[in-house]
Parts: C-alpha cells; sequence; structure tokens
C-alpha cells in the first residue's frame, strides 16, 4: 500500500484540465440540438478560453489562439441567445464562409 502524500495539482494541470473539460464540452454542443442547451455550453466554452487565454503555463502563440476561439464561442452564444431571431438560412451559411 502506498502511503506517500499526494502533490498538490499545478496551476498547469489546472489548466490542462480545464482545456480537456473545455474540448469535452465542445463535442457536447455539436452533438445536442436543443437550442437552449446549446446557447448555455457555448457560453461556457466561451468562458473556458478566456480563462485558458489568461494562463501563463501556455506559450503566448497557444493564449493568442484561445482568445480567437473564445470570441469565436461567444459569437456563437451571442446568434444562440434566446429571443434573439434567428438569421434566414443564406447569412447562417454566408457567416460560416466568413469565419464570424
Amino acid at each position: 500500500m502506498d502511503t506517500a502524500p499526494l502533490s498538490a495539482p499545478t496551476l498547469h494541470d489546472a489548466s490542462r484540465a480545464l482545456w480537456l473539460a473545455t474540448l469535452s464540452l465542445m463535442a457536447a454542443f455539436m452533438q445536442t440540438q436543443a437550442p437552449a442547451h446549446r446557447y448555455l455550453l457555448a457560453r461556457r466554452i466561451a468562458r473556458n478560453f478566456e480563462t485558458l487565454r489568461t494562463q501563463d503555463c501556455f506559450s503566448a502563440d497557444c493564449r493568442r489562439r484561445f482568445g480567437r476561439l473564445g470570441s469565436r464561442w461567444q459569437a456563437q452564444a451571442d446568434r444562440l441567445r434566446p429571443g434573439e431571431p434567428v438569421p434566414p438560412r443564406w447569412q447562417q451559411v454566408m457567416r460560416r464562409l466568413l469565419g464570424i
């Protein structure tokens, strides 16, 4: 039986765990069709990317990518916000093509 004390998780470990959790949320977003659930998932994903963007344990390039991903997910959440009019199908296609 191992009785060695467990070491406390580091900020790097916690950040990596948040990154993995965010990937899981992204998979859940792709699998659900319920607009309210997709909205909540997109908001959480955007917040997670914002948190990851501020962590010094990632390289500057990686943090910039997290920032861009956070902006995209926030835009996705804004489009899914309850009460917002759903844009016509051609506008949705154009947004995807333009990456907004």
